[in-house]
């Protein structure tokens, strides 16, 4: 029999029925649109967290506070460990080759006011060398200078988001603005890097580390040594990819010795690889990437008994056109063929409408709700509707089977 004609003629018993041919791929429609949008958001939310975590590259490192210890227990409670004094120690060149750029993080929070505009925004104080570290870009004004930095003058560097935030219609360079009360000349507006939440670098306010300590910390508390000046943490970039490991040995030998920390005693800070995120947020992308096939598999195996239950009432329907066939001289391969195409046509038609649906769903997710960027992969649409295609292949042989199998006979007198 020829295949085209099988195809024509399964197509044209698809819509002669049409309600129940709907229904029957009504399991392949859900299964492919579901794992067409949703991985669609999951790739989407995958490479904005990747483009997050790049932003700053690959070879950066964040020392952070450890955690305290009372009769030799560790606690949950972060400890003040780190200070002003570790950071300008780390930016030894001769102790630490490894490193481009290192720079202190002091945090705070604050709202933010201009006239009659303000917002809530997370403060960090910091040094002159910050940009680089980050890899930051100012697109209008300038960063604070270092005269800036050792006067501890009220000078600020705005996000992108705060910026157009408090400055709607204006250009906000050499403009004062209010932070807790206080007043703060903009004198940069950083380039706009993406992403969302308080934590996105657009929705930060960079101010000379030595001003936020004075006027918005208050009175902070000293290293556990009685010496220093806390820090929230301290980011150093390594001058390559390959001297992370070289440049997190050295910063760890440095404070080891800079804290007294010998032998088996715990260390009272840590130390987060910038690779070492990347590496979790792509194990998290596997693992929600296996977690869809499931849920689509599940829907598509549903989808595939729907399919099997209407073959077979249709082979029963059809059992004297199946005798007919084979009087005139149809072989039982050719019966076989006839029904395997009907039940890949099913899945075939079902699996494309899923697609228009899945590839629709995405697009009005991408359009309405900022926070769930969509990412669609012909690939992906591809796999869909191939896997479609294996269901009904599947599924249908145990029917086709059966109609091939029928007694010529038998079949013309079946009633």
């Amino acid at each position: 029999m020829n295949i085209i004609e099988s195809f024509k003629i399964a197509l044209t018993s698809l819509a002669s029925n049409k309600m129940r041919s709907l229904l029957t791929m009504l399991g392949i429609i859900i299964g492919v649109g579901a794992v067409i949008a949703l991985q669609s958001i999951g790739e989407g939310v995958v490479a904005s967290s990747m483009a997050r975590l790049t932003a700053n590259g690959t070879n950066l490192i964040t020392i952070t506070p450890g955690n305290t210890s009372s009769g030799g227990i560790a606690t949950s409670t972060t400890a003040a460990t780190l200070t002003l004094e570790d950071a300008e120690a780390l930016q030894d060149t001769t102790r630490i080759t490894a490193a481009t750029a290192v720079a202190p993080e002091l945090q705070s929070g604050g709202q933010l006011v201009n006239g009659n505009i303000n917002t809530v925004g997370r403060i960090i104080g910091t040094t002159t060398d910050y940009p680089e570290v980050r890899d930051l870009t100012v697109a209008e004004g300038d960063w604070f200078q270092d005269t800036d930095y050792n006067q501890s003058k009220t000078v600020v560097v705005l996000g992108a988001t705060v910026a157009s935030t408090l400055f709607p219609a204006d250009d906000p360079i050499n403009k004062t603005i209010k932070i807790n009360r206080i007043n703060f000349t903009v004198v940069g507006v950083m380039a706009a890097k993406g992403g969302t939440g308080f934590g996105s670098v657009d929705n930060q306010t960079y101010i000379p580390l030595t001003t936020v300590e004075q006027k918005l910390a208050g009175k902070r508390q000293q290293g556990l040594s009685g010496t220093g000046h806390t820090v929230s943490d301290i980011v150093a970039k390594a001058s390559s990819n390959d001297n992370v490991d070289l440049l997190i040995s050295q910063v760890t030998d440095l404070l080891d010795e800079r804290h007294k920390i010998s032998g088996a005693q715990a260390a009272d800070f840590s130390i987060v690889n910038q690779q070492d995120l990347l590496q979790t947020a792509k194990d998290q992308a596997a693992t929600y990437t296996i977690f869809l096939l499931v849920i689509a598999s599940i829907s598509l195996f549903v989808g595939g008994i729907g399919i099997m239950n209407i073959m077979l009432v249709t082979v029963t329907e059809r059992t004297r056109e199946i005798g007919i066939r084979k009087a005139i001289g149809a072989k039982p391969f050719d019966i076989l063929i006839q029904f395997m195409i009907e039940s890949i046509s099913i899945c075939l038609v079902g699996g494309l409408i899923g697609v228009v649906l899945g590839v629709i769903s995405s697009l009005i997710v991408n359009a309405t709700v900022p926070s769930l960027p969509t990412q669609l992969s012909v690939s992906v649409i591809v796999i869909a509707v191939g896997f479609a295609v294996a269901v009904g292949l599947f599924f249908g042989i145990y029917p086709a089977r059966r109609a091939s199998k029928l007694n010529p006979i038998d079949a013309l007198r079946y009633d």
